[in-house]
């Protein structure tokens, strides 16, 4: 059996979660998701905590389930972010309404539009901060920013994870 599905999802204070049918609902101060579960899964609410249940051949499905459904109930509490950092002559990031202006060294600026559930902050201008109630949505779209200009191994230019170690390759020599 799964380690993780094992374990029991604490419920917040404030958040409301239903399940009917194989669909469930959770709604908190910062929004509302919801999720399809597996078939072969069931989720059972007993006062402020869902247990997972599943036959012993899909709890590996279980517990993903389990957390994606963690996931969902941090989410509509906390938020997710996640943190992009530009580094090369000339890269920077402003905003442009609620869209994502980038200037990556092209002939052109990049405009990203954003998503909806999905916030850009720019505290300077080589930093971007994405975030969302959607721990998924939040990790695509800052993996989507990062591929208009992947960090180089040369030199390092690019976007990159302000957490993401790059691996330097050494230039050639004469």
């Amino acid at each position: 059996m799964s380690r993780i599905a094992k374990q029991p999802i604490a419920i917040a204070d404030k958040v409301d979660v239903k399940i009917k049918d194989q669909q469930v609902f959770v709604k908190g101060p910062k929004g509302e998701l919801s999720l399809n579960l597996h078939p072969a899964v069931q989720l059972e609410q007993n006062d402020n905590e869902l247990t997972i249940k599943a036959a012993p051949e899909f709890m590996s499905m279980a517990g993903t389930m389990r957390s994606m459904v963690a996931n969902m109930i941090e989410g509509v509490t906390n938020g997710f972010s996640k943190k992009l950092q530009l580094s090369g002559v000339g890269y920077r990031a402003s905003l442009k309404g609620k869209n994502l202006d980038l200037n990556l060294g092209f002939s052109h600026p990049v405009e990203y539009e954003a998503r909806d559930g999905i916030s850009f902050e720019v505290p300077t201008q080589t930093e971007i901060v994405v975030s969302g109630i959607d721990k998924q949505q939040v990790g695509q779209v800052a993996a989507e920013i990062r591929a208009i200009r992947p960090p180089e191994p040369y030199k390092g230019k690019g976007v990159k994870y302000a957490d993401e170690r790059l691996y330097r390759k050494e230039a050639k020599k004469a």
